[in-house]
């Protein structure tokens, strides 16, 4: 992808947790900062949010995840995504997440959770440097 490409995120809420402040606020930055951004609502199967990121021909999903169900809805999205020859679609996410589980998510594939609190300017920065044609390193 060019670097002057315009990034396409799916920002997602998986699972029955239904409060989706936090991925609006994290939406509109994105879009804000000149990203293609689709917001799929609240209450997406991982499924539903692997089909929508490959449709939209997505660069990035980023999840928020508030319910407790992380480790099984990130695991999910990324085996989805193998399974579909995606794994060049980079995730990232966000929400209720303990510190210990944020190694266990590393090894999952997931490049990326940012905790309550996280300014969107440091969001939408790790997001253009780590994403596109940066996303072959790591942050």
């Amino acid at each position: 992808m060019p670097a002057t490409s315009t990034l396409r995120i799916v920002v997602a809420k998986p699972g029955l947790d239904g409060h989706d402040r936090g991925a609006k606020i994290v939406a509109r930055a994105l879009r804000d900062a000149g990203m293609e951004v689709i917001y799929t609502g609240l209450h997406q199967t991982p499924e539903q949010i692997v089909e929508t990121a490959i449709a939209e021909d997505a660069d990035a999903i980023g999840l928020s995840v508030l319910s407790g169900a992380h480790m099984t809805l990130f695991k999910k999205v990324r085996e989805l995504l193998a399974a579909r020859d995606a794994d060049d679609i980079v995730v990232f996410g966000g929400g209720i997440i303990p510190e210990a589980d944020l190694a266990p998510l590393a090894e999952l594939g997931v490049r990326r959770i940012f905790t309550p609190g996280a300014p969107t300017h440091e969001i939408v920065d790790w997001v253009r440097t780590n994403v596109g044609d940066a996303s072959a390193t790591t942050a």
